[in-house]
């Protein structure tokens, strides 16, 4: 797999590979990524073909799903890893 293209955005780092007839493009944001994999054919071959892929309702969902995963990702550490005792430690 190699990066064919790296495309700019405010919020968001959008990375573009190729590898075994496919493009993969990935969209990152803090710890959070999501990656979508299309097949390389007639309609889909350049990096070019592949940017007007992300036009802004693409992006708008891809962010409205990275907030979802934010918050699932908080939700598990709050129940998982932040849980307080309410109990004292046993001094003897």
């Amino acid at each position: 797999m190699r990066i064919v293209a790296e495309i700019d955005h405010p919020r968001l780092k959008i990375t573009v590979f190729k590898n075994d007839g496919k493009f993969s493009i990935k969209f990152e944001s803090g710890l959070l990524e999501q990656t979508y994999k299309f097949r390389d054919d007639e309609r889909l071959s350049t990096v070019e073909d592949v940017k007007r892929l992300i036009d802004t309702e693409f992006i708008e969902k891809i962010e409205d799903i990275l907030r979802g995963m934010y918050a699932l990702k908080m939700e598990t550490m709050q129940r998982n890893l932040m849980q307080v005792s309410d109990e004292f430690p046993q001094i003897i």
